[in-house]
């Protein structure tokens, strides 16, 4: 089970992260409380998309998620999906989608 990135950004080119699918996929399920906020909506077998209000909130989750890490690679993963909330909520019409298994 893994979660891929992918930033869409209307008359843009799209970026993409795969990188940390497997471990982005852990982290989001076992430091974020179900139901509660943002990343909690996130479903690792379906793809979600975020809009940039999505996406504003969803990285101040991560932020708070940064401490709670319990391995280096859920860090570089959830520093890996703050880089992408942060260029999908300072970016009008753009989309964040997360792409599950």
């Amino acid at each position: 089970m893994g979660i891929e990135l992918e930033l869409r950004i209307p008359q843009s080119t799209t970026r993409r992260s795969h990188r940390h699918g497997d471990s982005l996929a852990l982290a989001l399920e076992t430091l974020v409380p179900a139901g509660q906020g943002r990343l909690s909506r996130i479903d690792p077998y379906r793809d979600t998309r975020f809009t940039e209000q999505d996406a504003q909130a969803a990285l101040r989750e991560v932020t708070a998620l940064a401490d709670k890490c319990t391995s280096p690679f859920q860090e570089a993963a959830l520093l890996d999906l703050a880089e992408f909330l942060e260029a999908c909520a300072r970016t009008p019409g753009s989309s964040l989608w997360f792409l599950g298994d």
